[in-house]
């Protein structure tokens, strides 16, 4: 759902760059630790869509580019022009609780495929270790590390995107550039994420005839 978020959001973005948090924004267990009246820039709530999968910043994405309701509706508008047949989104956050909201693994790989191709903000995003962002008369400092996917113990891994709610169970969308060799999986409902997203591309490296690199 935040891949969508971002682009959505890439596509409006607001000509003042200034993002307002508003209390409602602030919903989730996985957050980045915003509060009410902090502005941030476009980039600031990128980083912390993809390293934290902070569902304040989505949500105030959602809440300043568009306004909630007709973000929602831009979700879904660009879902159709990509040929998103399975896919409805309720809200920006992925969140359960707000109506049925779905995809498949095939329509997210036509979606993670899009937004790497054409966004390079949110492969910059996703595939950032760490980032320390000063305090200004806006905003506090933070100091984000990316604690999802496997951009630093699987070499190439440029992000981009996991996920969980208790009805969709562990999911990860990872993007790989290894030796020019690009590779795009998806795992929905795993048990064991990382591992098995490990073990899917060293399969998808070894069958274009190409060693994978060791990995942690």
């Amino acid at each position: 759902t935040k891949i969508m978020t971002a682009i959505v959001a890439i596509d409006h973005k607001r000509s003042d760059d200034r993002y307002t948090i508003y209390p409602q924004n602030l919903v989730g267990e996985n957050t980045i630790g915003l509060s009410a009246g902090e502005v941030m820039s476009l980039e600031e709530l990128l980083y912390g869509v993809f390293m934290y999968s902070a569902n304040e910043a989505a949500e105030a994405l959602a809440a300043n580019t568009l306004g909630r309701g007709e973000f929602i509706e831009a979700m879904n508008n660009k879902a159709k022009a990509l040929g998103l047949k399975d896919t409805n989104f309720t809200n920006p956050t992925g969140l359960e609780g707000d109506g049925e909201q779905y995809s498949t693994a095939y329509d997210l790989l036509v979606l993670a495929r899009y937004a790497v191709s054409n966004y390079p903000q949110i492969v910059k995003a996703s595939s950032t270790a760490k980032l320390y962002i000063p305090e200004t008369e806006d905003h506090y400092a933070y100091d984000m590390y990316n604690q999802l996917n496997l951009v630093t113990t699987y070499p190439g891994v440029k992000g981009l995107k996991d996920g969980f709610t208790p009805e969709a169970g562990l999911c990860l969308v990872t993007y790989l550039d290894y030796g020019g060799h690009k590779i795009i999986a998806v795992i929905l409902g795993s048990e064991n994420r990382r591992q098995e997203m490990k073990d899917l591309l060293d399969y998808s490296l070894s069958a274009q005839g190409i060693k994978p690199p060791p990995h942690s």
